[in-house]
């Protein structure tokens, strides 16, 4: 098919899942789980050539492109939670009645043709497609070249498990053409395309922003941010670090730096310092961080703006509270920082201070996530300021309209 011929069979299948009940959009999802579980040795054996194919990938990239049969098991397990999860579509909230008796509500629908831009991850198009279908979009891909094998395959399964479940198997697509100017060509048809959600490199959000005539809601890099304050606890502060960034360092939601107030300095970083060597964590840090600990390196101006998506990390003392909160407006990518201290007070100026898709007080900036918030999986983790924020579950996916209940009411 031509890249408009996808278009319009997209807008078609858009039109009939608006009111397609919710018994057979679950219905879908868990016929989707089913398949990736008895299907799983032709899924990683896919994914097996895009692993062989794939040259010069780093260690985060690699791991981020491997699938596995406990993988799997999560995305399955994922499609079914999202069965559980209230179908948003046909909601009312806000209702209220008029003096002259006309009842005002606003009500839940789908956004319709959703295109989403992906590099590496090929799990995420099973997650995509399930709060798609589920919220009642429907949906075309683009998923890195280095995935294009599992992605395919990937693709096979959820258009079986539509046509199983009675749907159009147009609810969701693979663009076709891969090239620059077929995905340039697509984010300006507002005939067809009503919102963009791209996730991977700098570059690739810039162009699709640059170029689309659609709304775009990126998903960018996670340069995130973990202050330990002057009152925060030793112990918890590097549990909080170790975890926020060697549990998977080739996510978005690990943390690429750390600020510590200079009274804590003597406190902690002895010790954090040598937590991250025993994990093999590569530390940079200012003149003053390095002072502690021969194996760290000279930081540069450019690691503050760095994402490593590795076991590297940039540490720096900040003179105070004030200095910590300049420091990631400055530098933050805006999807999550956190604080770590006992001061309440402190905390809630952080919260509210610190302009960031998510915000945190003594947690792990890895627990931003889809699945770990509560809504099943995520299409991304929005980082731009529309009412789309943070992790973007099932209702995120949707738009609201005005529903008027009269009874002969006319303006005078």
């Amino acid at each position: 098919m031509t890249t408009i011929e996808q278009l319009q069979f997209a807008k078609k299948a858009s039109n009939q899942l608006r009111v397609v009940e919710t018994k057979q959009k679950n219905q879908f999802l868990k016929t989707l789980a089913d398949l990736l579980l008895v299907n799983e040795e032709e899924i990683l054996s896919e994914n097996q050539k895009d692993l062989l194919l794939a040259e010069g990938l780093t260690k985060a990239m690699e791991k981020r492109l491997t699938l596995t049969s406990e993988i799997l098991k999560g995305m399955a397990k994922g499609l079914k939670e999202i069965a559980g999860y209230e179908d948003p579509i046909g909601i009312i909230e806000e209702k209220k009645k008029r003096p002259n008796g006309m009842k005002v509500a606003k009500m839940h629908v789908p956004i319709g043709v959703i295109v989403f831009v992906y590099e590496s991850r090929p799990n995420v198009i099973i997650d995509a497609a399930g709060l798609c279908v589920k919220s009642g979009n429907a949906l075309i891909v683009r998923g890195g070249k280095e995935a294009n094998n599992s992605n395919t395959v990937l693709l096979k399964f959820i258009q079986q498990a539509l046509e199983t479940s009675g749907m159009d198997k147009n609810c969701v697509q693979q663009l076709e053409d891969r090239s620059y100017e077929a995905l340039a060509e697509v984010v300006k048809q507002d005939k067809y395309v009503d919102l963009v959600v791209p996730r991977g490199r700098a570059k690739l959000i810039n162009s699709i922003k640059d170029n689309a005539r659609v709304p775009v809601i990126a998903h960018e890099r996670g340069l995130c941010h973990m202050y330990i304050d002057s009152e925060a606890d030793k112990k918890m502060a590097i549990e909080l670090v170790i975890n926020a960034k060697t549990s998977n360092p080739s996510t978005c939601n690990t943390i690429e730096k750390v600020l510590i107030h200079k009274d804590m300095a003597d406190k902690i970083l002895p010790d954090l310092l040598k937590e991250l060597f025993a994990k093999n964590v590569e530390v940079r840090g200012d003149a003053m961080v390095c002072r502690y600990n021969e194996n760290c390196i000279l930081a540069t101006e450019e690691d503050w703006d760095e994402e490593y998506l590795d076991l590297i990390i940039a540490i720096k003392i900040v003179g105070s509270f004030t200095e910590a909160l300049q420091h990631i407006e400055i530098h933050s990518s805006h999807l999550t920082d956190s604080i770590i201290t006992k001061n309440k007070d402190k905390a809630n100026e952080f919260l509210r201070s610190v302009n960031s898709a998510s915000v945190l007080h003594n947690a792990s900036n890895r627990l931003v996530d889809g699945g770990e918030f509560g809504l099943g999986a995520e299409l991304g983790i929005s980082t731009s300021s529309i009412h789309m924020r943070g992790p973007m579950g099932i209702k995120d996916l949707t738009v609201t309209k005005y529903v008027v209940m009269g009874s002969g009411q006319i303006r005078k």
